[in-house]
């Protein structure tokens, strides 16, 4: 119980309201609320649900175990990785916590490598930055050279395709939506 106790002082003190505005938006005295707060009363399911209503979140909220989020990404986390079929090298660099949004990766292009597989189209964006090598992406019926420090950002639901024309590797950072990993 003192852990719903602290999600509910945490998510006033979060929302910003006074144990007075609480109150109001919840039809629970000042008195009560301060009491439920110290974990010095106990709490009927209809006041806990006043309290979700308030803090506009779901019940289940109270009982979940909270996250152990893990935002960095050491260099020796990072392990590489290859979808089936592909050469191309990727890297996971993305923290690990709820809901996030977008997908960064470092991306190894082998030398000489062209996507030959159909050119891809699919709801998102993707964004590139070239931190080594030379890279050509077609996306439509436009063709884009990027080298070291170059940039592309376009909407995935553009077809598109690239190859890497070095003899050596070329290392991209790639800014996805959605989360696919």
């Amino acid at each position: 119980m003192d852990e719903i106790y602290k999600k509910i002082k945490d998510l006033r003190i979060s929302n910003g309201y006074t144990l007075k505005e609480l109150g109001v938006k919840t039809d629970l005295s000042v008195s009560f609320l301060s009491q439920i707060e110290r974990g010095s009363s106990s709490l009927a399911i209809t006041s806990l649900k006043k309290l979700a209503d308030a803090f506009n979140v779901p019940m289940t909220y109270f009982f979940e175990e909270p996250h152990n989020h893990n935002y960095a990404v050491k260099k020796d986390q990072q392990k590489p990785f290859k979808i089936e079929g592909s050469e191309v090298v990727h890297v996971r660099l993305a923290g690990e916590f709820p809901d996030r949004r977008i997908e960064p990766i470092k991306v190894v292009l082998a030398p000489n490598q062209k996507d030959e597989q159909q050119t891809f189209n699919h709801p998102g964006e993707e964004f590139y930055y070239v931190l080594s090598g030379m890279v050509i992406f077609h996306i439509e019926d436009k063709e884009y050279i990027l080298r070291e420090g170059d940039a592309i950002h376009f909407p995935s639901n553009q077809k598109h395709q690239w190859e890497n024309p070095l003899p050596t590797e070329t290392e991209l950072l790639s800014v996805l939506t959605p989360v696919i990993f």
